[in-house]
């Protein structure tokens, strides 16, 4: 199982960044980079849940979001993967901080393939600073 975590410092409030995270409208693919409009579907969606297919051709996942605005807890769990298959998964703390919010992101792998495996040994060294870009966008990082 592969580790990654990453701390940003948004300038939104933990309730704007929280519904950053859990928009699941048209708009999405077009708010992250690391989405396109093919490989994004919403398969369910409740009040503090939803079951989404989102990524690219090169790496799309399908996951179940669970959200507790109060707690400002975010729990993606990966259902499926093209590179890594069911496991694993995003946990993301939302914590007031400075007139914006820090967001603590942990996201673990659990490779089952060859491929997988090289690519989870890479995700310390490449992938920080990558997803940092990916998530500074929409959430509006300082």
């Amino acid at each position: 199982m592969t580790v990654v975590r990453f701390t940003l410092l948004s300038s939104l409030t933990p309730a704007a960044a929280m519904q950053v995270l859990t928009d699941f409208g048209p708009d999405r693919a077009q708010n992250w980079p690391s989405i396109d409009t093919d490989h994004f579907s919403v398969h369910g969606l409740g009040d503090t849940w939803a079951e989404v297919t989102e990524g690219t051709a090169a790496a799309w996942e399908r996951a179940r979001y669970e959200w507790d605005a109060d707690q400002g807890k975010v729990v993606i769990t990966t259902l499926d993967s093209k590179l890594f298959g069911a496991g694993g998964g995003w946990d993301i703390q939302l914590t007031p901080e400075a007139g914006g919010t820090r967001v603590d992101v942990r996201l673990t792998r659990v490779p089952r393939t060859l491929k997988g495996k090289i690519l989870a040994a890479l995700l310390p060294l490449a992938a920080p600073s990558s997803l940092r870009k990916s998530f500074g966008e929409p959430l509006r990082a300082k």
